[in-house]
Parts: C-alpha cells; sequence; structure tokens
C-alpha cells in the first residue's frame, strides 16, 4: 500500500496541453474514481501516474518519492486494462504466475502467491482452464489476480468492466469493492460511468478537460456540488437546469423568479448576486413532485413517459422556458404525453448556479 501525491502535474501532446496543472493527493488505502465524459483526461492521467506517459511539467511522488524518472516497470504498480490482455495459450494459473517466473521467484513462493489470489477471486476451480474457456467476468478476475499476485503498492483500473455486459458489471463492482476492503490496497480506478463511481468510491474525482473540477465522497458531490457540470454529471437522471432571475436578495438569502412568474426564496452559501442577476436554479429529478396547480412552482408540458414498474421518469418543457425537465415519481403513473402537469419541488435539496460559463455554485 502506499501514498499518491500529483504536484502541478501538466501533459502536453506534440505542443497540445491535455492535463492542466493538476494537484491531488490519494492516502494510504484509498480506493478513489476518476470520472468525466471521454476526452476529459482520466485514462491520460493514470498513465502519467504509472509512467507510460511521462510529464511534461510537475511531479508524481509515491510515498513522498519523486518518480518521474522511475519506470513503470520500478514504479511497484499494476495496472488492470479495460481488455483483459491474457495470453490465450497458457492456462489461467500460467496467467497469473507468468510475470513472478519472468523474475526469476522461487517456485513454491509463486504458488503460494497464486493459490491465494485465485482463492481470494474464487478461481480456484479454473486455474487448469484457457481464457477461451471462460466467461469475460472471469477474464476480469484473472486480469485482476495477476495484479493481485505482484503485491503492488497501488492497484490502477482503466475503464475495466467496459467490455462486461450490464449485468455482470453490476456483480463485478460489487467484486472489485469487495477486494478492496478485504485488500485494504491503494486503488485508483477509472470510469466514465458515474454509477460505477458513485457506488465503488470513497472518493470521486471529476474531470474536465484535463482539470480537476471536484474532489468529494459520492454524497458530498450529489448533495454540494460545486459547479453546474459537477451537479450534471453525477446523479442519474441528471439534475434539471431551469434559468430564472433574481428577484431581490439579502446577505444569506435570495428571491428568485421562476419561468411562469412564481417566486422562490432560497439559501445562498456564497454571497448573493444583485437583483436581476440571471441565474440557473438546479433539481434533481426525484425532488420534483404533482402539484396542484394552487401549490404549483412550475408547469411541465408532457412529451414523454418511462414506466418503470417501481418508479417512472416523466419527461417535459418548462412552461415559460427553453428548458426541459425530468421528474422521478415513485411507482406507476396516469399522466399521459400531451398533459400539462404543475410540479413543485423540495426546496431544501435545490441549488442556483451562476449563468456563466463556468456555472459555480452559490
Amino acid at each position: 500500500m502506499a501514498t499518491l501525491n500529483l504536484r502541478q502535474v501538466t501533459k502536453e501532446f506534440d505542443g497540445t496541453r491535455v492535463i492542466h496543472g493538476v494537484d491531488l493527493a490519494v492516502a494510504d488505502g484509498d480506493f478513489v474514481v476518476f470520472v468525466g465524459p471521454s476526452g476529459c483526461g482520466k485514462s491520460t492521467l493514470l498513465r502519467l501516474i504509472c509512467g507510460l506517459e511521462g510529464v511534461t511539467t510537475g511531479d508524481v511522488e509515491i510515498d513522498g518519492a519523486r518518480v518521474n524518472d522511475v519506470s513503470a516497470a520500478d514504479r511497484g504498480l499494476a495496472m488492470v486494462f479495460q481488455s483483459y490482455a491474457l495470453y490465450p495459450h497458457m492456462t489461467v494459473y500460467k496467467n497469473m504466475a507468468f510475470g513472478l517466473e519472468n523474475i526469476g521467484m522461487p517456485r513454491a513462493e509463486i504458488e503460494s502467491k497464486v493459490r491465494n489470489a485465485a482463492r481470494l477471486l474464487r478461481l480456484d476451480a479454473l486455474l487448469e482452464r484457457r481464457p477461451t474457456q471462460l466467461s469475460g467476468g472471469q477474464r476480469q478476475r484473472v486480469a485482476i489476480g495477476r495484479a493481485i499476485v505482484r503485491e503492488p503498492r497501488i492497484f490502477l483500473f482503466d475503464e475495466p468492466l467496459s467490455n462486461l455486459d450490464a449485468e455482470l458489471r453490476v456483480s463485478m463492482r460489487t467484486e472489485i469493492t469487495g477486494l478492496h476492503e478485504r485488500l485494504k490496497a491503494t486503488m485508483i480506478y477509472v470510469t466514465h460511468d458515474q454509477v460505477e463511481a458513485m457506488t465503488m468510491a470513497d472518493r470521486i474525482v471529476v474531470l474536465r478537460s484535463g482539470r480537476i473540477e471536484q474532489v468529494g465522497s459520492p454524497l458530498d458531490l450529489y448533495n454540494r456540488p460545486a459547479n453546474r457540470f459537477v451537479a450534471g454529471f453525477i446523479g442519474s437522471p441528471q439534475m434539471n437546469f431551469v434559468p430564472v432571475r433574481v428577484e431581490s436578495a439579502s446577505e444569506n438569502d435570495v428571491t428568485v423568479t421562476l419561468p411562469g412568474g412564481r417566486g422562490l426564496s432560497l439559501p445562498v452559501r456564497h454571497g448573493a448576486p444583485a437583483a436581476g442577476t440571471p441565474l440557473v436554479l438546479g433539481i434533481r429529478p426525484e425532488h420534483l413532485h404533482p402539484a396542484s396547480d394552487g401549490n404549483a412552482l412550475l408547469s411541465l408540458n408532457v412529451e414523454q413517459l418511462e414506466q418503470l414498474g417501481g418508479h417512472s421518469l416523466i419527461y417535459g418543457a418548462v412552461e415559460g422556458s427553453d428548458a426541459r425537465a425530468t421528474m422521478h415519481v415513485a411507482g406507476q403513473t396516469s399522466v399521459r404525453a400531451g398533459s400539462a402537469m404543475g410540479i413543485s419541488m423540495d426546496t431544501a435539496h435545490a441549488h442556483l448556479f451562476a449563468a456563466d460559463d463556468a456555472g459555480a455554485a452559490l
């Protein structure tokens, strides 16, 4: 196990900067997930950590030692890729043992390490099979086992579940989380899937365009997003955003005018803007509710429904604006496409963001 520190790390390819001054500290035993849209730099950052790419400027430190000039093979890290990269002609046992044999480890020690890893991953009965005789989940467990036998200082996972079907992804998420709890190892995991990030991480690092937007626990990011990008990326279905305008403001509260003309008073954490300032109201689908006309804050013109049995999703356009909204309701609904409905909201869960490109939370 080990600590990791990135200090003002940048990376350029042919003069184009793709990682911009990243600072990050990973504690011993942490399970940290890098998440963000395609092209945000999360896999590049992982490659900088493991040494497959060199940093342009800044420092990568493992257990306090600068490793910029240390080769990938000598950093003591193990990486599990999206592709399993198993040797098809070798058995499961040989795939897991091969790297240890290459460094001349005694046979008895290899046997012990492979058997222990196989037991941990429930591969005991599969050691004599070849990769073509395994399911996708079993192959991924072999790839993880190959990393475990090396006893790395840090485990690195680069979208390891992307090739699996939906049901298997759920079970493998549980397996990797359980493995972390048993090994107490430092793990860094890359994914574009925010559900994986929310269910697996001790801490999430949200990336956009090579920069860190926010670092925090899953519920910190869900409940207190730093900006509109994080608010929209974390949570499924994503947060609704509705344009509003400041009607009046005090030091800790602001009253905004909603589409349709209703007023709504909300607290602000970082100072209230002046009257007339355009803002964006954020509210998650599960915090919207059907309401009678007299109690409705917004009116939704229903365009589409998804009846999922245990809950329903209602999609529509917010009357008086260009915004669209999704509402999550428990159980089944009699609402029909083409109808209009009043909606209320849990104002304790509402967020206000600046209307500019940064979209900072207020």
